[in-house]
């Protein structure tokens, strides 16, 4: 071995000796500074006693960035671990606990406390506050008074019902139904609402009045002739027409004035047969036979009956008989005062008894007939004030009266005629013409009613909302008589004056009040077994899922 080599092991001997030195050095400073700032015993069993396990870990600039392990964030931060408080809270004075539940998952559930597997503490589910002893001291004034729970209910399926606390379909906790509290008993379906529900809602109420009660009813009518004064001319003989005194339709005429002459050889011979029956009565004035003598007067007066009948008037008779002299022609007058609005002849025309000459048609009274809907004939009686508005007369409006109402109705519109009565001075309103009729009906004083929007109508029934006060209103049904104008309707039961109902949102409060309504008359059923659903009310079936549970399910997590 060369003097070199022996050197180079003596050196490897030295290095290798120096770094065994600093090794312990290190050691023994490690040692000391774990004995100063003793760290976690990672020796431990995990849930020992002393171990906090972090809940999640979250980025320490982005707090919506959780894990549930150690790591880091987008941004490359190491994330920061989230413990839970220290200690489960304690349960309420006086209050029994039944079982732990996990915060954040409903369904772990243990009959201790500790944690769950997110590390956090379990809370406690605790009885109904026990009834005070007796001779207790009663409770301090002012104090909160204890309400009894009536049911149980799914806070997301109302339908879910139980008389007992437990667990819903969805894994939530059963939500208590309280009694009201007071002395009498609310009436079925009568809800209670919070007043920031009830403004966010858009409740409004208004007062049930004692009020007159008045309908407008609108309608189209017609104007027609008064049917009472249209006058037809004829004749009771067979002639001809020898003269026309009216010329065209439409010329105005006075009771009395001449229309026609008419001549008819039947005429001529009945009024020779009259002279000759007054001579032969006179010649017979002497005659010792009385029989004669009445023979003759009844005669002369069969011939003067006869004339009478065919329009010979009095004074046309009496001439005759002062003149002796037989007059060719008939001359036919007007019976009333109005309008020809009809000739039906020429002059010279051959004519039959009974045929229609003229007609005559007195305008100084018109009618006007208008079709009514059905549900509004009720309001409508004769003799009713009545208005009427034309585009012929604009800015005018006429008065009149209901004359007459028609017994029956019009298939095909399903209307009904109403005649009303117009006067009609200076003939300004014509026949055909067509009118906006307005006829204001009021019902007796004293009417109990209510605003429309305040009844809600399914056509079975009609209900109304009465607000009790404090955010409590009860359902109430009532009985209904007619529509007024401004939005009134008449109530003939089950209000009274001065009461309050509800105008807006009923819709929400009255499917709240069917629920409650519902669970009222489950509640009234045989006595319901833990755990088991009420049997639901016919047509809310309830939908199919797992039934609700009063006590902790069977899959509870023990530790």
């Amino acid at each position: 071995m060369t003097p070199s080599s022996r050197g180079n092991i003596w050196k490897g001997i030295l290095l290798g000796l120096g770094l065994c030195l600093l090794a312990l050095i290190v050691l023994y400073w490690a040692g000391f500074s774990l004995r100063r700032h003793p760290g976690p015993d990672l020796t431990s069993a995990p849930g020992a006693p002393g171990e906090r396990k972090p809940m999640c870990y979250v980025s320490p600039t982005d707090s919506k960035f959780v894990r549930f392990a150690p790591g880091k964030d987008e941004k490359g931060q190491a994330l920061v671990p989230v413990y839970p408080k220290e200690g489960p809270p304690p349960p309420p004075p006086g209050r029994k606990v039944k079982y732990w539940v996990s915060p954040m998952d409903p369904k772990f559930m243990s009959d201790k406390p500790g944690k769950d597997p997110m590390g956090m503490d379990l809370v406690p589910v605790t009885e109904e506050a026990p009834p005070a002893a007796p001779g207790a001291p009663p409770p301090a004034p002012g104090a909160k008074k204890e309400r009894k729970v009536k049911y149980w209910v799914d806070p997301m399926d109302p339908r879910n019902v139980s008389d007992k606390p437990g667990k819903a379909p969805c894994g939530m906790d059963m939500v208590p139904v309280y009694e009201e509290e007071g002395g009498e008993a609310a009436a079925p379906g009568t809800i209670a609402v919070d007043p920031n529900t009830l403004q966010s809602m858009g409740v409004r109420t208004a007062k049930v009045e004692v009020r007159e009660l008045a309908r407008t009813i609108r309608a189209v009518g017609k104007v027609t002739f008064d049917e009472r004064l249209l006058s037809q001319v004829n004749t009771k003989v067979n002639g001809w027409v020898d003269r026309l005194y009216v010329k065209v339709t439409g010329d105005p005429i006075k009771k009395g004035q001449p229309l026609l002459s008419l001549y008819s050889p039947e005429l001529v011979s009945a009024q020779r047969e009259y002279l000759l029956a007054r001579k032969n009565l006179k010649t017979l004035e002497n005659n010792p036979f009385p029989e004669l003598r009445e023979s003759a007067q009844r005669l002369l007066a069969a011939t003067r009956q006869r004339l009478q009948y065919w329009d010979i008037g009095t004074s046309q008779i009496e001439t005759l008989e002062k003149t002796g002299e037989v007059k060719k022609d008939l001359t036919l007058t007007s019976p009333v005062n109005g309008i020809v609005i009809k000739r039906l002849v020429t002059q010279g025309q051959y004519v039959q008894a009974g045929m229609p000459l003229l007609e005559v048609a007195d305008l100084s009274t018109v009618w006007v007939e208008a079709d009514v809907y059905e549900y509004e004939l009720p309001w409508l009686k004769v003799g009713e004030h009545a208005e009427m508005t034309l585009t012929y007369l604009p800015g005018e409006t006429l008065h009149g009266k209901v004359q007459y109402l028609y017994p029956y109705l019009s298939g095909a519109t399903r209307t009904a005629k109403v005649r009303l009565a117009f006067p009609n001075p200076g003939l300004r309103l014509k026949p055909d013409m067509f009118a906006q009729v307005f006829i204001k009906s009021p019902l007796p004083q004293g009417v109990v009613a209510v605003p429309s929007e305040a009844v809600l109508d399914s056509g079975e029934r009609q209900l109304v909302f009465i607000a009790l006060g404090k955010g409590r209103f009860e359902p109430r049904p009532v009985k209904l008589g007619v529509e007024g104008d401004g939005g009134w309707r008449q109530v003939t039961e089950g209000l009274k004056g001065g009461e309050e109902v509800v105008t807006s949102a009923q819709f929400l409060l009255d499917s709240e009040s069917r629920i409650r309504e519902a669970v009222a008359k489950m509640l009234q059923a045989p006595k319901l077994t833990p755990g088991k659903e009420a049997a639901p009310v016919p047509g809310r079936e309830r939908a199919p899922g797992p039934e609700p549970k009063t006590a902790p399910p069977s899959d509870v997590h023990k530790h």
